[in-house]
């Protein structure tokens, strides 16, 4: 092993800290580790390597990668990104969920440009592609799910024993060569973005939640905070995982089932205190939230 992969690998084991997963050797200068969080914040401190590119992917939870310029990237279900390890040192991860699954797929670009895996011989994805088209300048990439990467990266997990490693080594290639052909546009990519904006959208997501019983718009949320409508929904959704619509709707179920078991309130005025001026409409949506009507929710549990 050289010494760039006993760095990375120091690194690994220091991130596994709270981690029960291996890092498994796939091709000459390729690993791959399973990393699972719930934790504290963790520190990022490693030697700045701009020749070995990280190829980081979230199964479950969420990840805030907290970059050395204060600004952060998060990371939901399906989204990855790659950077090169000069990119990522002296970064906080930290996890707002309480978990985060997912893998990293490690890159010695000088051993991988010697020595590529057999069908990649004939490419230009180690020489060129890596590191010109997705980490230039040492900037890191985030990009969004889409259903072929999702596609490759479930293919990771859930596998029979004795065809685990196959499976990972043909998906390892799989996503290389989808990286290879892939054209970045803007909406595949993940944005930094600023403690200021992040703040706006915490105070926008603490609104909402206190007044629940409020139908308040998008509209009247970007007049209230000076934030543009389309920045405001996509930093929402990148931040907490969901859509704006998607994440308050959760609430007032939650909400209302609570009610349901907690109060004698009648149906009516928990639809009301929830947001619904109709109670067929909130019991319509209920009902779809929790595939029972409320009147049956409270009677399981009396």
């Amino acid at each position: 092993m050289n010494d760039n992969l006993i760095e990375i690998r120091k690194e690994l084991k220091r991130l596994q800290q709270k981690s029960i997963n291996e890092i498994i050797p796939l091709y000459p200068g390729i690993e791959l580790c399973y990393l699972t969080f719930s934790s504290d914040p963790v520190s990022v401190h490693h030697k700045a390597m701009s020749h070995i590119i990280q190829i980081n992917y979230c199964k479950a939870g969420q990840i805030v990668w907290e970059m050395k310029n204060g600004n952060r990237i998060y990371l939901n279900p399906g989204d990855f990104s790659l950077h090169t390890m000069k990119a990522c040192t002296d970064s906080v991860l930290r996890f707002p969920s309480g978990i985060y699954q997912g893998l990293t797929i490690c890159i010695d670009l000088q051993e991988t440009v010697k020595n590529p895996p057999e069908l990649l011989k004939d490419s230009s994805i180690f020489e060129t592609i890596l590191p010109e088209k997705f980490c230039q300048n040492d900037s890191p990439l985030f990009l969004v799910r889409n259903e072929q990467t999702e596609n490759i990266f479930s293919a990771f997990y859930d596998q029979q024993e004795e065809l685990k490693l196959s499976y990972q080594k043909i998906k390892t290639l799989e996503l290389l060569l989808y990286l290879s052909k892939t054209e970045l546009t803007p909406k595949q990519r993940l944005s930094e973005y600023q403690a200021e904006q992040i703040d706006i959208v915490r105070k926008i997501h603490e609104q909402l939640t206190q007044h629940i019983d409020q139908r308040i718009t998008i509209e009247e949320l970007s007049r209230q905070y000076l934030i543009n409508p389309t920045t405001l929904k996509a930093s929402f959704k990148s931040i907490y995982g969901t859509s704006i619509a998607a994440h308050i709707k959760e609430h007032r179920m939650e909400q209302a089932a609570r009610m349901l078991r907690e109060s004698e309130l009648s149906i009516a005025e928990v639809a009301k205190a929830v947001g619904y001026d109709s109670q067929s409409k909130f019991t319509l949506a209920f009902k779809a939230f929790f595939q029972c009507l409320p009147t049956e929710y409270r009677k399981r549990h009396l």
